[in-house]
């Protein structure tokens, strides 16, 4: 059985669903972290033989234990039930019970494989670390600072030449887009002392790449556009992309020391050819790649999900990243 924790009509998790199913597989039942409240959505006992259970999307009790898989797909999205609350303490209460509760009940009896690890994901989303990791397995990255110094902001646009600012973690809501930022200098100080911001030297060339790990998998689109931030505008040149081999290793290294069972990495190629490593997410979209590849994602997904190396109960560690030479 796989339980996939996500959010209400959540199209990633609706779409894995529907694929595992046509192939028969019906024990694909999805958990919305957004409406734990108002109703009885889970049940967890310290004593007694009454087993842990947890209600999927269609209204069915699941036990926990019974499952062998949890998809740990979106779970920070705040309860629905909360836009009726009357103060902000009642909203936190809420959500953050709800959360709890879920990640607890979870935590306590699911005894299965974790794509991927709760304490993993989170750690993997800090794209500082991730650029430390991605450095020692030998990529290129780009030159950063984080900072609420203009100060420290204008020295450091001087020193790389053209920069680019982007949020740290970001926020729900609308997407934030990379931005270049030439000249620093005339921004106000306080604009900068609000929060810490990520700036990195601007990485030459048109040629980026979306590449997808899939336990010893990978699937990767090369996307050729003069954008900065290639995501506002699919309508560009796109195609699939052979992963040398020097890459999957040191994308292999990355994840597995970040330890997940899958990412969504971003690179960008220099003019001569060199990947540069941006990010990686460990839960990030793939399946926008399907009918503009002609890949059939969904299917590769699922081909993991229910595979030996996603669907067992070893260890959560995450597993080596093999190039598919797609």
């Amino acid at each position: 059985m796989i339980l996939t924790i996500s959010t209400h009509n959540e199209f990633h998790a609706l779409a894995i669903q529907h694929a595992a199913r046509s192939r028969g597989y019906h024990d694909f039942h999805i958990v919305e972290c957004d409406r734990i409240s108002g109703g009885h959505s889970l049940s967890w006992r310290s004593h007694g033989d009454t087993p842990a259970t947890i209600r999927s999307s269609e209204g069915i009790a699941i036990p926990i234990k019974d499952a062998s898989l949890v998809w740990w797909r979106r779970v920070r999205a705040d309860q629905e039930a909360t836009v009726h609350a009357t103060g902000e303490h009642e909203r936190s209460l809420v959500n953050n019970d709800c959360r709890g509760a879920l990640a607890g009940a979870l935590a306590a009896e699911f005894q299965g494989q974790w794509i991927s690890p709760p304490d993993a994901t989170d750690r993997a989303a800090d794209k500082l670390y991730q650029l430390a990791v991605a450095k020692q397995a030998g990529f290129r990255v780009p030159q950063t600072l984080v900072s609420q110094s203009r100060e420290e902001v204008v020295a450091f646009t001087q020193q790389v030449g053209r920069a680019i600012v982007k949020p740290v973690v970001g926020a729900r809501g609308p997407l934030m887009f990379t931005q270049y930022i030439d000249d620093p200098a005339p921004i106000p100080a306080a604009s900068f002392k609000v929060c810490p911001a990520t700036y990195q030297e601007y990485i030459e060339g048109r040629r980026h790449i979306r590449l997808n790990c899939f336990g010893e998998q990978m699937y990767a689109a090369l996307i050729e556009t003069d954008a900065l931030d290639w995501r506002p505008n699919l309508n560009v040149a796109m195609a699939k992309w052979n992963v040398p081999e020097d890459v999957a290793q040191r994308v292999t290294a990355v994840l597995r020391q970040l330890g997940l069972r899958m990412g969504i990495v971003d690179l960008k190629l220099t003019p001569d050819g060199e990947p540069v490593w941006l990010e990686v997410n460990p839960q990030g979209q793939f399946l926008f790649l399907e009918p503009l590849l002609d890949e059939p994602m969904a299917d590769h997904f699922v081909d993991f999900l229910l595979s030996p190396t996603g669907n067992s109960a070893a260890s959560g560690a995450g597993t080596a990243i093999g190039s598919q030479g797609r």
